[in-house]
């Protein structure tokens, strides 16, 4: 027989069960007694490793962000083509939600809606939108963009509609109109054609 699984740390316990329910109701919506009798661990268990519910979503979203950061330096790993580094971040999405999951699109685009001003967990959507921002301006540039922040623009605007349709199809049963992500794939690589000038002449 094999030997039984290790069961996780209470901390490791906490932050699943929260990214669960964060993801399945959202954070408003999802009490404290909700993710400890998911996560099995009394007050006194949560409230040795967080400081309360606010404390509790900030790392929540700390942890989902590293481990997207993660997925997009993997995926950015195996490539060397410009033009296909650029458009990882679209299969670094797919790689990600294959792992993780998310049954309400992004983590951060919902967050960013439910969270008041001064929220610990505002650092984290930060960190996210900074590490798209400066990382596919950078991309654009090498991929031999005249403009990379115009590039970098116009390919958030696909990637943010794209995960903002993944949240609708969640919300609506029924609703499946295929891949957005990889929709959003196959017309950022139209839409950056005659915007690049990998392997082009100088001129």
């Amino acid at each position: 027989m094999p030997p039984a699984a290790a069961t996780p740390p209470a901390r490791e316990r906490l932050l699943d069960a929260a990214g669960e329910l964060f993801s399945a109701s959202g954070i408003a919506a999802t009490g404290v007694d909700a993710v400890l009798a998911r996560a099995r661990v009394s007050p006194a268990t949560l409230y040795a490793h967080f400081a309360g519910k606010d404390d509790l979503v900030a790392a929540s979203l700390e942890r989902r962000f590293r481990r997207w950061q993660q997925s997009w330096d993997d995926v950015l790993g195996e490539r060397t083509d410009p033009v296909d580094r650029l458009l990882s971040v679209f299969d670094a999405v797919v790689r990600f939600r294959a792992a993780e999951g998310s049954r309400r699109g992004c983590a951060f685009l919902a967050a960013a809606t439910e969270l008041p001003p001064g929220h610990p967990g505002h650092r984290w959507l930060a960190a996210d939108s900074r590490l798209l921002t400066e990382r596919l301006r950078r991309l654009a540039a090498d991929a031999g963009a005249g403009d990379p922040t115009e590039v970098a623009d116009g390919l958030l605007a696909l990637y943010d509609g794209a995960l903002a349709r993944l949240a609708r199809q969640a919300a609506t049963p029924g609703l499946d109109t295929g891949d957005p992500v990889r929709r959003a794939r196959r017309a950022a690589a139209d839409w950056l054609a005659g915007r690049l000038r990998v392997g082009q002449p100088p001129g």
